[in-house]
Order: structure tokens, then sequence, then C-alpha cells
């Protein structure tokens, strides 16, 4: 446990003004921090508890050979093409 003496030498340390009635509150906060600290310190994270805590799978399809459009047929709307490309206009200068 966090003693107010200890809260009031943190805050001379770190050139804090505490007034006498904040003394209670931030020893009881600086304590709840302190213990959860220590929580999270004392959590083991050995083994395999944490891979896939969700247990989900790869939900990715298969990859399939599909046919495609017929590139004449694409191509037949543009207004410029070249060697089976759309032809676009250069913004860039």
């Amino acid at each position: 446990m966090v003693s107010k003496e200890e809260i009031m030498k943190i805050a001379i340390l770190s050139k804090l003004f505490v007034a006498d009635d904040e003394i209670d509150s931030l020893t009881e906060d600086m304590d709840k921090i302190i213990q959860f600290a220590d929580t999270i310190n004392n959590a083991g994270a050995e083994g395999d508890d944490f891979d896939n805590i969700n247990n989900l799978s790869n939900v990715l399809r298969e990859d399939e050979v599909v046919e495609s459009y017929d590139r004449e047929k694409i191509l037949s709307n543009a207004k410029d093409q070249d060697e089976g490309c759309f032809m676009v206009k250069n913004i860039m200068k």
C-alpha cells in the first residue's frame, strides 16, 4: 500500500503542488494503479493460451481459374489503344 508520505515525496520530486484534501484520493488512486500493474505482471503468458483464442480458421477462398473477358471486346470501346492496352492522357507535367 502506498502511504501519504510517499505521495508527498513523489509530488515534491516532480515539483507538483498537492493540496491536503487531495492526498487521500491520490493515495487510493496510486494504490489501485500499482495493484493493476501487479495483476498484469503476475499474469501467465506461457503456453498456447493466447493462440487463436477466437477459434478462427482461414476464411480465404481457394484460387480458381475462371474464364476472362475477350481483350478485343473490352478494347473495342477504347478511344486510344496500343498493343492491347488502354492509352490514357498523361496529366503529370
